[in-house]
Order: structure tokens, then sequence, then C-alpha cells
């Protein structure tokens, strides 16, 4: 079995940064694309960043040349450098991973997710 876990959610005013981490820990034979994805209250879980194995990023529109993301492939973690902050960023921010477990075996993971509150 696989665990994600997060970490660096909370409250901050609108301009300010956060920065979230994932650790993904248990039976790794090899990570594929990890990525953050978000889902505010009343609206569907939606992509924020992603950053393949070879290092190809995807970013939402809405948060280009605002996140970062970066991975540590040796130690199976994943970060989202978030500034500018805006209330419209406020949503539960879930880490995800396409983790091998052997060779062939492949699935999806995902963490628990952190909370992230932007005041205006």
């Amino acid at each position: 079995q696989v665990q994600l876990v997060e970490s660096g959610g909370g409250l901050v005013q609108a301009g300010g940064s956060l920065r979230l981490s994932c650790a993904a820990s248990g039976s790794i034979f090899r990570i594929n694309a990890m990525g953050w994805y978000r889902q505010a209250p009343g609206k569907q879980r939606e992509l924020v960043a992603a950053i393949a194995r070879g290092d190809s990023i995807n970013y939402a529109d809405s948060v280009k040349g605002r996140f970062t993301i970066s991975r540590d492939s040796a130690k199976n973690t994943v970060h989202l450098q978030m500034n500018s902050l805006k209330p419209e960023d406020t949503a539960v921010y879930y880490c995800n991973a396409d983790v091998y477990s052997t060779v062939i075996n492949y699935r999806e993971f995902w963490g628990q997710g952190t909370l992230v509150t932007v005041s205006s």
C-alpha cells in the first residue's frame, strides 16, 4: 500500500504565500506523475499542477505565474509553492501520484487533502 501525506495548508490573507508538501511512502517501485488538485465547496475537483517523472509540467491557467510545482524523485516528494494567493484559491488541496508498486502493477493514489483558506 502507498500513503500520500500532505502538509502546509492553512489560513492566509490575499496576496500571501503558502507552500504545500506531499510525501509518498509505502510499496513504491517508481512514481510517474505527481500533482496537486483542488476542490472548492460546491465545485468539482480540478487539476492545479502536475509534474511528470521527466519533469514536464502542466498548470491550470488560473494559477500560471503564481504557483510553482517541484518534485524530488529520490525522496518521493512533491511541493507546490503558491504565491499571490487569491480568495478564489480557497479549496481543499489534494496530492495525487501515479505509482508503480512493481514493474507492472500501477495505481493512482490520493492524499487526504489539506485546506487552504485565503481571506480577502
